[in-house]
C-alpha cells in the first residue's frame, strides 16, 4: 500500500534556542526559505543575519517565499546557488 500526502507538509523544530535553530538549519535546511517565530527583535535580527538561505522570514508564513509575492510574476524555478540567481527565479529571469 502506497500512502500520499497531498497537501501541504509543515516542518519544525522547537529548540532551546538561536545557537541550535541556526546549527540545525545549516545542517539540515535546503537553503531555500527559513523562518523564526520570536517577540525577541535581537534573536530575529541574529537569525536573519547568520542564516544563509535565499529567503529569512520573521513571524510570518514561508508560503510568502513565491515568486508573484516578490514581484517577479510567473515563478518557473527555484535557486538555491549563490553564485548567480538565488531564491524565486521568474519567467524574466
Amino acid at each position: 500500500m502506497v500512502c500520499r500526502i497531498f497537501g501541504p507538509v509543515l516542518a519544525i523544530k522547537v529548540v532551546d534556542g538561536i545557537d541550535e535553530a541556526i546549527a540545525h538549519i545549516e545542517q539540515y535546511g535546503s537553503h531555500h526559505t527559513d523562518a523564526i517565530v520570536t517577540q525577541d527583535y535581537s534573536l530575529a535580527r541574529r537569525f536573519m543575519a547568520e542564516v544563509d538561505s535565499s529567503s529569512v522570514i520573521v513571524n510570518a508564513s514561508t508560503r510568502f517565499a513565491d515568486g508573484f509575492e516578490y514581484g517577479l510574476g510567473a515563478e518557473i524555478g527555484i535557486s538555491t546557488d549563490k553564485l548567480h540567481a538565488r531564491g524565486p527565479v521568474g519567467l524574466e529571469g
